[in-house]
Formats: C-alpha cells, structure tokens, sequence
C-alpha cells in the first residue's frame, strides 16, 4: 500500500527556515506527481508547491522565492524548504502523491510562524 510519512514540522519565528521531508512508499517514486500542501484551521487545503517525476515544479504566489520543492528519487523523498517564514505561512503541511486513478495523502506535519 501506498504510505507518506511526513517529518521536519516546528516552531520557527518569523524570518526562519525549516525543511520538511516526506518519505514515500508502496509507489514507484520516479514516475510519481508529489506535491505539498497546507492547511489552517478552519481553512480549505491548499497547494503549495508541486513537482514532476522530471523535477519541473511549480508554486504557489504567496510563496514563490521563499520556499523550493526538491525530490531524491533515490530515497523516495520529496523535500520542502522554507525561508523567510510568515505567520501566515502557520498551517499543517501534507505530502500529496498523485497518481494516474488516484492520490494519497500523509497525515502532516505542524508548521508554526512565530515569536
């Protein structure tokens, strides 16, 4: 079965960094879509950024020249790292594998901006 275990969440105060990782199984990693998520409470999940098995990736306005999405398809790890942290970058963030019939979500990890 397809499994995404997510790590690298905390607290950070404004201007700091943080890199998250998510480990993927059950897959074959190279041919997969990953992409990172977030989500507030009380919030509507949103895309963050996305990255091809190719390495193309694509992000979100808001944060575009802060954060860079990476994969190591050698270790089935798709990275996050986050500069120049906001308060408002605060939200749980999921990794998303997509598939050609379906996607697969991990549980997340707590990402808190503040001092």
């Amino acid at each position: 079965q397809v499994q995404l275990v997510e790590s690298g969440g905390g607290l950070v105060q404004p201007g700091g960094s943080l890199r998250l990782s998510c480990v993927a199984s059950g897959i074959i990693f190279s041919r997969v879509r990953m992409g990172w998520y977030r989500q507030a409470p009380g919030q509507q999940r949103e895309l963050v950024a996305e990255i091809l098995g190719g390495g193309s990736a694509g992000y979100a306005d808001s944060v575009k020249g802060r954060f860079t999405i990476s994969r190591d398809n050698a270790k089935n790890t798709v990275y996050l790292q986050m500069n120049s942290l906001k308060p408002e970058d605060t939200a749980v963030y999921l990794c998303k594998a997509s598939l050609g019939f379906s996607e697969h979500w991990g549980q997340g990890t707590q990402v808190t901006v503040s001092s």
